[in-house]
């Protein structure tokens, strides 16, 4: 028993070190001097809170400032800064005005072809700092081939592979163009002992993924969360469904259908037309799959995605940097759709009445307690949608978007016409909705990605105004940063 105590210490201590550590490499380990490798991989299962802590680490780096490694950079904190990252990049989020300059170099499409910039050092460092993180809970229940007895454990190890899968998954697509089975992309890390290794082939990173997401729904089968900022079972069959219609062949997009009409099926209602006009601020609301509970012990204050988003926060969107819908993609949602009035036009089409603190008041709402959107179950529909007509299942297709769009419009004889689409005009038109009912949301490149779209920009944009770019180019894609490559000896 007093050998276990020490463990239990000397173990609580390094997973501390490990989430506290602002080291510059993403290689970076948690000091394990003190202890045997066979006591690491037992740690797990002999004290599930020590897992649960590891993890609850991990959800919190998704929100917590500085995690790219750069503090003081008000663009730097965590997943959703990211998600605004790709929603310029998609030209569909359009910074109108830049009074203070954030985001300016990186909208003007100058920070995306410089490996030097810090723009692309955060999402690798914070991604690897994911994977890393997972890999040391992987590692404390057993290893990558574990099936640990209990079922705390069980769901611990589904967490973190989902975790895992998670980074990897954004990291293939922020860092290469498009999917090609042959190339090579990202160093494979999948233990926290591995030495720094050369980038596999895009093929090795996706069927690691898939083990890891196949491996999680099995293992999260009865996780009963303490709320939806834990990843569940629905969380790694939606990710599952995005790495497979990611792939793009037939096979997989049926896969990724497939799934996506498992997580319709687990019950989560859309979000009702009220809803999706009444703030995205809550991660209660039924329609959600994933996201993050905020509150003050948080922490989070300008430097956050409502610090950029919201007018009604105390930030950029208030104060000068102004972000908005683009105009051209505005100006296709229909005059009857509940979706139209998310964006005020005579303020610059910000999403004043989607993204918004409860309170309403101009600059008002300092210290963030509204929570974090990652997934909510339109997604999915939309997704099944696309991979259906895709696949030449057009009744499938309109079916699955004529139930979203009964929740966006009040009659049907508005969205009628969605009846009379079939081949090429329905996929068209999926992808059109899923840009509507998702902006802002950080979906957008990941569709613009997988449907291989040219992308152009309206008249609001105050970098490269009428732009037309396709999803190829090099200014759409990341750089793998000067420091890894300074670091990583097998890549040039």
């Amino acid at each position: 028993m007093m050998k276990y105590n020490i463990l239990k210490t000397v173990f609580a201590l390094a997973v501390i070190t490990t989430f506290l550590s602002c080291g510059e490499d993403f290689l970076e380990k948690s000091p394990t001097e003190f202890i045997s490798a066979e006591d690491v991989i037992t740690t797990g299962e002999l004290d599930p809170s020590i897992s649960d802590a590891n993890l609850r680490g991990i959800y919190s780096m998704m929100i917590n400032t500085g995690t790219g490694g750069f503090s003081t950079d008000h663009e730097d904190f965590g997943q959703k800064g990211y998600d605004i990252f790709t929603d310029f990049l998609s030209g569909d989020l359009a910074l109108t005005a830049n009074n203070y300059n954030r985001y300016g170099n990186f909208v003007n499409l100058l920070s995306t072809v410089d490996y030097a910039d810090n723009d692309n050092y955060m999402p690798w460092r914070y991604y690897y700092r994911v994977i890393r993180s997972a890999n040391q809970v992987i590692s404390t229940l057993g290893g990558n081939e574990a099936i640990p007895e209990s079922d705390a454990s069980k769901h611990a190890l589904g967490q973190a592979k989902t975790l895992r899968a998670y980074a990897y998954f954004y990291l293939s697509q922020l860092f290469q163009k498009e999917y090609n089975a042959t190339e090579a992309i990202l160093p494979l890390y999948t233990t926290p002992t591995d030495p720094v290794f050369a980038q596999s082939p895009m093929s090795d990173v996706y069927d690691f993924m898939i083990e890891d997401l196949t491996s999680a729904d099995s293992l999260l089968i009865g996780f009963d969360r303490a709320n939806k900022t834990g990843a569940n079972q629905d969380v790694a069959r939606a990710l599952l469904a995005y790495v497979y219609a990611a792939k793009g062949d037939s096979a997989s997009n049926l896969l990724a259908k497939g799934l996506a009409d498992q997580v319709i099926d687990a019950g989560y209602p859309l979000m009702t037309s009220t809803e999706v006009v009444g703030g995205f601020n809550d991660l209660n609301t039924p329609a959600w799959i994933w996201g993050f509970d905020i509150t003050l012990a948080n922490g989070l204050d300008l430097a956050s995605w409502w610090g950029q988003i919201d007018v009604f926060t105390y930030s950029y969107q208030w104060a000068g940097d102004r972000k908005g819908i683009d105009n051209v993609l505005f100006s296709k949602i229909k005059d009857n759709d509940i979706r139209k009035t998310q964006f005020d036009t005579i303020n610059s089409l910000q999403p004043r009445n989607k993204f918004y603190n409860a309170a309403r008041v101009i600059g008002g709402q300092r210290n963030i307690e509204d929570d974090y959107i990652y997934m909510r179950v339109a997604e999915m529909y939309l997704l099944s949608a696309e991979m259906a007509a895709k696949e030449g299942q057009d009744a499938a297709a309109r079916t699955r978007l004529n139930e979203l769009l009964s929740e966006r419009f009040t009659e049907a004889t508005d969205y009628a016409y969605v009846n009379g689409l079939s081949g090429d005009d329905l996929l068209d038109e999926v992808i059109l909705q899923t840009r509507i009912e998702l902006w802002g949301e950080g979906k957008s490149y990941l569709s613009m990605k997988r449907n291989k779209q040219t992308m152009t920009r309206g008249t609001n944009h105050v970098f490269h105004s009428g732009l037309s770019i396709p999803y190829t180019d090099e200014r759409l894609t990341f750089e793998i940063p000067q420091a890894e490559i300074q670091n990583n000896p097998f890549i040039n």
